[in-house]
This record gives structure tokens, C-alpha cells and sequence, in this order.
């Protein structure tokens, strides 16, 4: 088997891709997340773009330790030698060069006749020598290019010394077949092709970019241009996790090649880049979406309980997501409601109280489109439990500022008994639900805290959802708020989870003392 070149552009081309822009520290904090993920090479930008390329291109270089790092650079001296500078603090390092070669290209892009785009890209293979043994050159617009023309670039460049030659397809117009083709055309018309690499860069505008670049690996292509979410120019790149997990899990049929990406850190890589960018993927995405490891169909649940490989070809664990998720809406069936019952800790119900359960959380599920562990757990104490409300909010008064230190006192009613207490925080809301834990005389530990708007306006009404871990629980309670003082809702939130919680408690303690 031959080891396959995962050569990531997130940090380039990726970054190209509008609203996808990373400052100097994201690229680092990023490039060192690839680096965990074991890519071959990180091409941490243009260095002749702008200063901030320069010097995210050059931190990258003196943090990153097993990664090679490139620099793209067009077939001019000058962007050569800005790649060969920000590069000058790592010795793993490697100068990507590129030219147009495709006629539309040459003609009204460049305005070049095709023998000056030869002599351009030989001399600047050969001056980029000069900062490193290291060169790939990239023909801009290769599947577009003439066939003849482009065997001939490539053998002239691998003769003035570039060890890796690329083959784009910058617009994304080829079909798998078709660019399979290209490259075994490449392997057999470049008489000194054995002493390259060759690797290919595709873009995704029909949506084929994971096709095409599989399509080439198939042909003889051992390195393959790819980004973290398929991020990049227009409809983006090839998915490196698309890629690599199509490589993986189908070995049967790419016997001949292996990469060495640890695939349990690509789920960590890609949520990484969502917040750095701000930009979400689509549920469905493939490896990396909310939706690739989530069944809510009944036969598909049924089938996954009993026996994971009826619906999945890989694990949720191998790419670093936990575990499957059953999702419970309209369509899930007797099975998946039970597990979950059983996974929220309610293993003493009947038959026939699973059975009034599954009716009502059926006629639930046809009104909302999914089904939430605290939707289920209201179901059950709706049904089971004759436990009132164990606390109930009766005043608040909160002190906060800059010059102050924030200080809240609140009353409740617990067990019909009213409790008054008032601690400090580190703002509003921690000093709040810190008077709270004490008039409840029970510790939490805030899991999520989410805030969102109802209505409009200044005066709109907020709503508060709170996820809580009491006691050191092997379960968490969540509790909504609602008021047009945020403060409010969040004391009030806080309570419903605090109430939920106590209900359950009170519910489970009840089965097992009744079944004993």
C-alpha cells in the first residue's frame, strides 16, 4: 500500500471563501488542531496577499512541529520570496507555485502565449528552489487545459526539480470519469511523472469534488488538496473528512492506498472551525453534520438497538461524535421510546405504563418536529407523579455594575415554608441562581445557558433555558423562564429545573420503593 498525502487548504483556500476570514491567532489555534489531526501538509496561506498572510503563515511555521508548511505563491519571483520568508522559521517546509494553463485562462487572464506560461513556470520552480527542496506546482485550470500542453508543463517543471505537480479543477466542472481519465492520461504521457507526486485540487460547483478526487486516487493521484468542511471559493473544496472516511471505511476498494489522519479528532477539527468562523454545516452533511449519526425513522431505530451496522458504515466514535443519537419525533417507533426511558433512568415502569406513555408521547410527536428528554420527562410526571411544585419564586431584588460587587437576594416558598437568602457573583445571573442554591440548600453545576427572544422590541419578551447537574447526578434537569426582565426569567428557569429534578427524584424513589 502507498500512503496517501493529505495536503490541507483550510487555512488557504478555505479562508478565501467569503465570511471565512481568520485572524493571525485562529490560524494558529487552528493549524495546531490539523497538526492533532495528523494532516501531511498545512497550507497556512498567500503569503503576497496581505501582511496578515505573511505573519499568520510565519506563526504557523514556528508553532507547528510535525506538519510541513506551505505557502502558496503565484510563478512570480516576488511572491516567492515573501513565501520563502514567512517560511524561514520551520525547516519542514514546502513553496506551492501555480500558473494558469487552460487557453481562457492564458488569454484573457494572463495574456500569455502558452510557450511564456512554460518559461514562467520553470523559472519560478527553479528560483522557489532556492528557499527549499521542497516545490509543488499547481496548473491553474488543469482539466480545462489542452492535453498536449499540459503533459509538456508538467515534464519541464519536474525536470527544473518540483516533486509534487498538482492538477485543479479550479471551477469544478469535471465529471469523476472524466477526471480519473486525466490522471492515468497524466501518468502515461509524462515520461518523467515517476520522480512527481501527483495530486490533485477539486472544487465542488456541481458537486462533485469528493467524486473527482476519489475518482483520481483511484488513477494513480497520492496527495489530495482538501479543506475542513469542504470550506472554500464558491461552493467550496473536496471535505478532507469526506475523503479520508471514504478511503477508510471503503479499504475494499481503495486497497492501494492509506492515510494517516487520527480520524477520532476530525468531529473536534471541524467544530473547531465553526467557531472560529462563525459559519454552521448543514445537519446533513456527511462525517460532520448534527444528522450523520442520527436515526429518528422506526424501522431504522429498531434496526440500529439491535444491531448497529443494519443503518450505519461506520461508527460515531471512529470520527469523534460520542455515540449515535436516536432523535425522537413522529416517526420513531415502541423500541427507541424504551431506550430512551431506560437511558433517563426509568427501568422500573410496567409494560402497560410504557405503553400509555408511548400513546401520549405519540400524539406529542405529531405536534412538534422533535421530542426532547425534558418533553418526556413532563410526560412522565404528568402521568405518574402527584408531587406539587417544590419551590415557587416570590421576590428578587439584584444589585450589579461596574463600581459594585453584584449581590442578589431572593425569596421562595419550599415546602411551604418561605426561605430568604442573598449571596455575591461574578455578575447578575451567577449571584442570583448562587442565592438560589442556598434558599434550596442543594448545589448545581450550570451545564448550558441559552437566551432568545420571543417578540420584538425593547420590551420583548426573553426566554431562559437552563441545563443543571444537581447533587453530582448521573442526570441533568433543564427548566425554562420566561418574563421581560432577563434576570427573571433566568431565577425562574433555574426553578423549573430545580422543581424537575425534585420530581423525578420524588418518582423514581416511589417505583423503587414499590417495587420492593
Amino acid at each position: 500500500m502507498e500512503k496517501l498525502i493529505i495536503f490541507d487548504t483550510t487555512l488557504r483556500d478555505g479562508e478565501q471563501a467569503p465570511g471565512f476570514s481568520m485572524t493571525v491567532e485562529e490560524k494558529v489555534k487552528m493549524a495546531l488542531q490539523l497538526e492533532k489531526l495528523g494532516v501531511d501538509v498545512i497550507e497556512a496561506g498567500f503569503a503576497a496577499a496581505s501582511e496578515g498572510d505573511f505573519e499568520a503563515i510565519k506563526r504557523v511555521a514556528q508553532e507547528v512541529k510535525n506538519a510541513k508548511v506551505c505557502s502558496l505563491a503565484r510563478a512570480l519571483e516576488s511572491d516567492i520570496e515573501k513565501a520563502g520568508e514567512a517560511l524561514s522559521p520551520t525547516e519542514n517546509r514546502r513553496i506551492h507555485t501555480f500558473i494558469a494553463t487552460s487557453p481562457i485562462h492564458m488569454q484573457y487572464k494572463l495574456r500569455m502565449k502558452p510557450k511564456e506560461v512554460l518559461e514562467r513556470a520553470v523559472k519560478a520552480i527553479k528560483y522557489a528552489l532556492k528557499f527549499t527542496d521542497d516545490v509543488e506546482f499547481s496548473a491553474e485550470d488543469a482539466f480545462r487545459s489542452e492535453r498536449e500542453f499540459l503533459y509538456r508543463v508538467f515534464e519541464a517543471v519536474i525536470d527544473a526539480g518540483a516533486k509534487t505537480i498538482n492538477v485543479p479543477d479550479t471551477v469544478g466542472y469535471a465529471i469523476p470519469e472524466e477526471f480519473g481519465k486525466l490522471i492515468a492520461d497524466i501518468k502515461n504521457n509524462v515520461p518523467n511523472i515517476d520522480k512527481a507526486v501527483i495530486s490533485v485540487h477539486c472544487h465542488n460547483d456541481l458537486g462533485l469534488a469528493v467524486a473527482n478526487s476519489l475518482s483520481a486516487v483511484k488513477n494513480g493521484a497520492r496527495q489530495v488538496h482538501a479543506t475542513i468542511n469542504g470550506i472554500g471559493e464558491r461552493a467550496g473544496n473536496a471535505a478532507l473528512e469526506e475523503v479520508v472516511m471514504a478511503i477508510k471505511v471503503r479499504h475494499d476498494y481503495f486497497k492501494d492506498v492509506y492515510t494517516t489522519i487520527n480520524t477520532k479528532e476530525i468531529y473536534k477539527t471541524s467544530r473547531l472551525l465553526c467557531r472560529i468562523t462563525g459559519s454552521f454545516v448543514q445537519p446533513n452533511k456527511a462525517i460532520v453534520g448534527d444528522n450523520a449519526f442520527a436515526h429518528e425513522a422506526g424501522i431504522h431505530q429498531h434496526g440500529i438497538l439491535a444491531h448497529r451496522e443494519t443503518y450505519e458504515i461506520m461508527r460515531a466514535e471512529d470520527v469523534g461524535v460520542p455515540k449515535s443519537k436516536i432523535v425522537l419525533g413522529k416517526h420513531s417507533g415502541r423500541h427507541a421510546f424504551k431506550a430512551r426511558l431506560e437511558e433517563l433512568g426509568y427501568t422500573t415502569l410496567s409494560e402497560s405504563e410504557i405503553d400509555t406513555l408511548f400513546q401520549k408521547f405519540k400524539k406529542l410527536a405529531d405536534k412538534k418536529k422533535e421530542v426532547f428528554d425534558e418533553d418526556i420527562e413532563a410526560l412522565i410526571l404528568e402521568e405518574f407523579s402527584e408531587f406539587d411544585q417544590e419551590a415557587k419564586l416570590k421576590y428578587f431584588h439584584v444589585i450589579s455594575g461596574d463600581n459594585v460587587i453584584p449581590t442578589a437576594t431572593v425569596r421562595i416558598e419550599k415546602e411551604g415554608q418561605e426561605v430568604i437568602s442573598t449571596a455575591c457573583g461574578d455578575g447578575p445571573i451567577d449571584c442570583a441562581f448562587n442565592a438560589l442554591e442556598k434558599a434550596l440548600n442543594i448545589k448545581g453545576k450550570l451545564m448550558d445557558y441559552t437566551i432568545r427572544s420571543l417578540s420584538s422590541g425593547k420590551d420583548a419578551m426573553g426566554e431562559v433555558r437552563v441545563i443543571v447537574r444537581f447533587e453530582d447526578s448521573e442526570h441533568i434537569a433543564s427548566g425554562k423562564g420566561t418574563s421581560t426582565d432577563i434576570i427573571e426569567a433566568s431565577i425562574k428557569a433555574y426553578i423549573d429545573a430545580y422543581n424537575k429534578y425534585m420530581a423525578r427524584k420524588s418518582f423514581l424513589t416511589r417505583q423503587i420503593n414499590e417495587g420492593v
